[in-house]
């Protein structure tokens, strides 16, 4: 059932955003009076059709993987000279650059509307206080103490983790400066300072945003409090229950879930006697803690049980409303910077200062997708959003295959008078589909590694 859940969510995932790309084309080649042929959701045989009174043919196909919408055009076979004027080959460059773009547009329309209709449902988040500094480290140097806010990342105001977070994310790979402006509670002087880096966390596959800077986040402090329980686990066989609170461990206090977390991942597949508060009472077991290898081959323990998450204070949940056209403002902006940071991100990757093996392929993208629709509708929507531009950036890149492509060869006929001769182009075509491929290929090969 999980499996099917998650090829479920994926194929939904899929659907809308290829239909929505599709559907730029289809729309604005219907406005310049191109004559669509075929409007396909996926590839390969057909599962579904229907024709519509202008010849159009709707399609729903077995390989979910994309779609297409084939237009009339004199160069993929002979043409009704009746129809001539409705091929796309022959009209206008302009139309014909609307047509190509309207795809890539379509996505980041989709990615506003997404935004927009989160902003209007309300947005919230916990204020940046810093928890603690780790002494000589990066923030440290740069004079950050525990228990001040960041009210700002490089002049971006940072009202939430969420905000620093994403401040951050966009410096990886940089050296120099990252600008923080701070405050302390219940006061209003700002104080500026910087943080000096080089090639900041460019080596990690996962980087650790704050822990790069050597601070942590304030959160209450978190009890052993068991929450969900994995089935058949260790902690479900030596009969854990969700509330339970542990104790101790083979005598040892255990105050904090931390201390918890590292005596078990010390102590792989080695018994431990359990101290566990329960209800009123105080129950014993004993739990041993599976054998589990990390990305470098080193064992750890691991029982399978969550925690019961603490509430945060009220005075630090910062919670945003906006009317609809201020949500709207908010969904273009945020659509922008996503976009400008997906671009920067390419560039980084192309210049070695981000790790290939950050490029995620159809399997990570089928897991994150599954966890944000079982972490609610806002989760999901805020990923369909984020999945969406990255595919208008990605099909606006220069390769020929991808729109970004076309647009390059239209662009260069719209400057120079004329076509780009047909051998450069075919000869782009090929070099095109090398490199996607390449990419492809280095996408699975990244989701394959993660399994």
């Amino acid at each position: 059932m999980e499996l099917l859940y998650t090829i479920a969510i994926t194929l939904a995932t899929l659907a809308v955003l290829v239909a929505v790309h599709e559907y730029g084309h289809f729309w604005v080649a219907r406005r310049c009076g191109v004559k669509v042929l075929r409007f396909s959701i996926g590839f390969g045989k057909s599962l579904w059709t229907w024709r519509d009174r202008q010849g159009t043919e709707y399609s729903v196909a077995a390989i979910p993987l994309g779609g297409y919408v084939k237009m009339l055009d004199e160069r993929e076979g002979e043409v009704d000279p009746a129809e001539v004027h409705q091929a796309f080959n022959r009209k206008p460059v302009l139309q014909r650059i609307a047509v190509v773009a309207a795809g890539p547009l379509a996505n980041f329309a989709l990615a506003i509307v997404a935004f927009w209709c989160l902003f209007m449902a309300g947005e919230s988040g916990f204020a940046p206080v810093i928890g603690e500094v780790k002494p000589g480290s990066v923030a440290d140097v740069a004079g950050l103490e525990a228990g001040q806010e960041i009210i700002a990342v490089d002049g971006r105001e940072t009202p939430t983790w969420q905000a620093v977070n994403f401040q951050l994310l966009d410096r990886i790979g940089d050296s120099g400066p990252i600008a923080f402006a701070v405050k302390y509670p219940d006061s209003d002087v700002i104080y500026e300072s910087e943080a000096i880096v080089s090639e900041w966390l460019a080596d990690q596959e996962q980087p650790d945003l704050f822990g790069g800077l050597g601070l942590t986040m304030y959160t209450p402090d978190i009890l052993p409090e068991v929450g969900e329980i994995t089935p058949d686990s260790p902690a479900e066989r030596a009969g854990l229950q969700s509330g339970d609170v542990v104790l101790s461990a083979d005598g040892i206090a255990m105050p904090l879930w931390q201390d918890w977390v590292e005596y078990v991942r010390a102590r792989p597949q080695q018994a431990i006697e359990l101290s566990l508060r329960r209800g009123d009472g105080t129950v014993e077991t004993t739990i041993t803690p599976e054998r589990i290898l990390d990305e470098d081959g080193e064992a750890f323990g691991r029982v399978g049980v969550a925690v019961v998450m603490p509430e945060m204070p009220p005075e630090l949940v910062r919670s945003f409303s906006r009317g609809p056209l201020e949500a709207l403002a908010a969904g273009a902006q945020r659509t922008a910077d996503l976009t400008v940071f997906t671009l920067n991100s390419i560039k980084k990757m192309l210049q070695g200062l981000i790790s290939p093996k950050n490029l995620s392929g159809p399997i990570t993208i089928a897991k994150v997708a599954t966890a944000s629709a079982k972490s609610g509708l806002e989760s999901y929507i805020s990923f369909l959003a984020l999945l969406s531009v990255s595919l208008g950036v990605l099909n606006l890149l220069p390769i020929p295959v991808l729109d970004g492509g076309h647009l390059l060869y239209y662009t260069v006929e719209l400057l120079a008078g004329r076509p780009v001769p047909e051998k450069i182009q075919v000869l782009g075509y090929q070099l095109g589909l090398f490199l996607v491929l390449s990419i492809m290929a280095l996408a699975l090969y990244n989701d394959f590694a993660r399994l």
